[in-house]
């Protein structure tokens, strides 16, 4: 009979150590979020209706999870042990089918995202012109997005940002000599293309970023599925 071939069990050993490592260092840093003090402060800080919280557990529990997964590929490697990599394989089956699944979803749904994002950017836009603390975090996130992306206010350029356009022009200042189209507000000269459209651009970036690494996590899971059962056919074999 055909023994359990070496490079297939301790390649299944590294790959669920590594993968272990990730939950660990995924559940360890959710875990930290969840009951530190500065943790709290970083969830509090949101504006949100929704939990502070959710995101975090999600992550605990994902975090378990990949923990549970790498420590029944190990063991079952290691040990030889049929349970566990069957376990393992059917374990590794689901995320996959979820993951695939999810990504359907994010295709069919990608307008409706698109959708509600642009509505969420048009309720924003007034927070530009808040005084006091109300909408403070959104108005210096559009700060940081207009210097990066060389734009001024969502909608209607400088004028977003009303009686607080002092504490944003900075941001705003557009200098004609590099070639950037620029308007003059206010006496001063700023950015004449609106942020609104370069700020769904970059989610649409992002949002193929996340493709493209689901895709890749994808082709690693196949692999270990390929390795579980290639391993728990040999076991059987002895």
């Amino acid at each position: 009979m055909a023994g359990v071939s070496g490079c297939i069990k301790y390649s299944m050993f590294v790959f669920n150590f590594l993968f272990w490592l990730c939950g660990m260092v995924i559940l360890g840093l959710a875990i930290w979020i969840r009951v530190s003090k500065d943790g709290k402060e970083i969830l509090a800080s949101g504006e949100s209706g929704t939990n502070p919280y959710l995101s975090v557990n999600i992550l605990i529990a994902v975090g378990a999870i990949i923990m549970v997964m790498g420590f029944l590929g190990c063991c079952g490697a290691m040990k030889e042990s049929r349970c566990m990599l069957l376990l393992f394989f059917i374990g590794l089956l689901l995320i996959l089918i979820l993951q695939v699944a999810s990504g359907v979803l994010g295709a069919v749904f990608k307008s409706e995202s698109s959708r509600i994002l642009n509505e969420t950017l048009y309720e924003d836009v007034k927070l530009l012109s808040e005084t006091g603390d109300q909408g403070k975090e959104f108005r210096e996130v559009m700060i940081t997005f207009q210097k990066e992306l060389k734009c001024c206010g969502l909608i209607n350029g400088a004028a977003d940002w009303g009686s607080n356009f002092n504490y944003a022009s900075q941001s705003c200042s557009c200098e004609k000599a590099s070639g950037t189209s620029c308007v003059s507000y206010g006496g001063q000269s700023v950015y004449s293309e609106t942020c609104l459209s370069l700020i769904k651009d970059l989610v649409e970036k992002h949002f193929i970023i996340v493709i493209g690494i689901a895709f890749g996590l994808a082709v690693v899971e196949v692999i270990g599925l390929v390795f579980s059962m290639v391993l728990f056919c040999q076991i059987g074999s002895k």
